[in-house]
């Protein structure tokens, strides 16, 4: 997707949750900030996105994003379990309605059994109920993963917003 895209898609993200009067803070591993970064290049961007949580590091998953050190053991950093706990944890800490998390292995190396391109993106509404988790499967360079990471994630987002 190109960036002109990417931004659309973000837009659109921003406009839903404007438009339903809710906010989303974000976790982000492999992406490093990159979604916080495509949203907040959308003017006007303050008034849904509160702001986001660089957890690139296994131990500030549970730190910052309040990741479950027990589920972050049993599960390791790049799962379900824990995209959807650091959804939880972005929208608790930053006091926003919305979660959205990503994780996952952006390459050139696998990691701890994991391929290179399997990402899982969480979504989280603590206060209105069911938690969703996708996995993705991406191909291309580490630069190429983090991209389609982003706009995927934010896409997956969208979708839901127009569902609930």
């Amino acid at each position: 997707m190109s960036r002109p895209e990417a931004t659309i898609v973000a837009r659109d993200v921003l406009e839903a949750l404007v438009g339903r009067g809710q906010t989303l803070a974000t976790a982000e591993s492999l992406t490093g900030g990159g979604i916080g970064r495509l949203l907040t290049s959308v003017p006007g961007a303050s008034r849904a996105y509160r702001g986001g949580l660089i957890t690139y590091a296994t131990d500030l998953k549970a730190t910052l994003a309040g990741v479950d050190p027990g589920a972050l053991a049993a599960h390791g950093p790049v799962a379900a379990e824990t995209a959807v706990q650091m959804a939880v944890g972005a929208a608790r800490r930053c006091e926003a309605d919305w979660g959205l998390a990503v994780t996952g292995v952006a390459g050139p190396e696998p990691q701890d059994g994991h391929p290179v391109g399997q990402v899982f993106v969480g979504i989280a509404q603590p206060a209105a109920g069911p938690l969703e988790v996708h996995e993705l499967a991406l191909d291309g360079d580490r630069e190429d993963i983090r991209a389609a990471t982003t706009v995927a994630a934010l896409a997956l987002l969208l979708d839901l917003l127009g569902r609930r």
